[in-house]
């Protein structure tokens, strides 16, 4: 039984019509690993072959090739290219994989195509070049304005850096993301309140601020570092974050995401809504519906590995079905990060669930201010947001 098969196979699910698709590219490499960073993300190999951008470039291709069976004829709603640090990648090597993808699937007008990038990879007329290519939306990895805090961090740019990028970027894309985090080490408000002023002051169409966490399989976990916000100032940071944002026009439509109207970002949405993405890349995860299951899927994880395997047909090293009772947490998880929360329909459509599989816990979560709804839509409250893990944790399988 060939794979395809295998996922159409009857199953005890009924799920409705498919999700929208989004496709994710994962480019592995970076200047230097970052040691707060749990990504599939590798420093660029040294000596002169260094980073094999065409190979790997050919093994994407050969990877969307093998997987298309499994998403024939579907539209792709957003494309995002992410790592790793993208923008090391050369605009002509953008081209050629924005011009492979396009001639694979059929991209939706209008759709979504971002890029990741770092300053410390910013060269003058670089992001043009990458808008040039069709990347239509670029998400920079700034992280902070302050040298200290980046020198903690373990970032390879500076503030000054960090500023050029940012402006590099207004003058290229009509959409942008800047990318920063607070909860760091040493940080106080002051020092959070002046990386909020740099940012806020380029007008950004779209805001992404991540509070620090130290996670497993880190040289932070193994080292952390000293200074770290203690909980109720991590919490006036974020009472700081959301009142500074809402002055300036963001709005604040998932926990850590803010945008202008018109500027939300597509492919993480369908993510938070339980869309379908395809993966492909080294260590790219994915997930995709059938009329009967949701499956994941996981590629090879090592960049030069996976190169090996994409270009003999074998990109994937593994996929699991999601199983029945793990669903309703699956889809909470993502979709309670909204602010404006989830259609009842949607969850049925996109689980091949009934609402009684989610009663008792909706349930509980209303009674403990979590959420609130109406006959159609289920919402987090401003306090299921502040305790969100709380509010997802009530959606775990009983039998855990």
């Amino acid at each position: 039984m060939d794979l395809v098969q295998r996922y159409l196979r009857p199953g005890t699910l009924q799920l409705g019509e498919s999700p929208p698709l989004s496709l994710y590219v994962h480019l592995p490499w970076c200047l230097a690993k970052c040691p707060y960073c749990d990504f599939n993300s590798h420093a660029m190999p040294a000596g002169a072959g260094g980073m094999p951008e065409a190979r790997y470039l050919d093994a994407l291709m050969a990877d969307l090739e093998a997987a298309l069976p499994q998403v024939w004829g579907r539209p792709v709603v957003s494309v995002f290219i992410g790592g790793g640090t993208p923008s090391l990648f050369s605009p002509e090597g953008i081209d050629r994989l924005l011009g492979g993808i396009r001639a694979r699937l059929p991209l939706e007008a209008g759709c979504e195509i971002t890029l990741e990038a770092n300053p410390g990879t910013f060269e003058r007329e670089r992001f043009k070049a990458f808008r040039a290519a069709g990347v239509t939306r670029l998400s920079i990895g700034v992280q902070s304005f302050d040298d200290t805090m980046l020198k903690a961090l373990g970032r390879v740019h500076d503030g000054a850096q960090a500023r050029a990028a940012i402006a590099e970027a207004r003058e290229a894309f009509d959409t942008f993301n800047i990318d920063l985090m607070y909860a760091l080490p040493g940080q106080d408000l002051a020092h959070l309140q002046a990386d909020l002023d740099q940012a806020l002051a380029f007008e950004p169409p779209h805001l992404s601020i991540y509070h620090l966490t130290i996670e497993a399989n880190t040289r932070f976990a193994v080292a952390p570092p000293t200074g770290l916000p203690d909980d109720d100032l991590a919490s006036d940071m974020l009472d700081l974050i959301t009142e500074r944002t809402a002055a300036t026009g963001l709005q604040r439509y998932e926990v850590s995401a803010f945008a202008r109207p018109g500027h939300r970002c597509a492919h993480n949405l369908n993510y938070w809504r339980f869309g379908d993405y395809l993966g492909i890349g080294a260590g790219a995860h994915g997930k995709l519906s059938y009329p009967h299951r949701v499956v994941r899927q996981v590629r090879w994880r090592e960049p030069m590995g996976y190169i090996e395997k994409a270009l003999a047909g074998q990109a994937m090293s593994n996929d699991d079905e999601v199983p029945r009772a793990q669903l309703p947490f699956e889809y909470m998880l993502n979709a309670l990060r909204l602010r404006e929360g989830f259609a009842l329909a949607d969850y049925q459509a996109r689980t091949g669930l009934p609402l009684s599989s989610i009663a008792a816990p909706l349930a509980q979560a209303e009674a403990r201010g979590l959420v609130e709804r109406d006959a159609a839509r289920v919402w987090p409250t401003v306090r299921g947001f502040d305790f969100l893990s709380d509010l997802q944790q009530l959606f775990l399988p009983a039998d855990r």
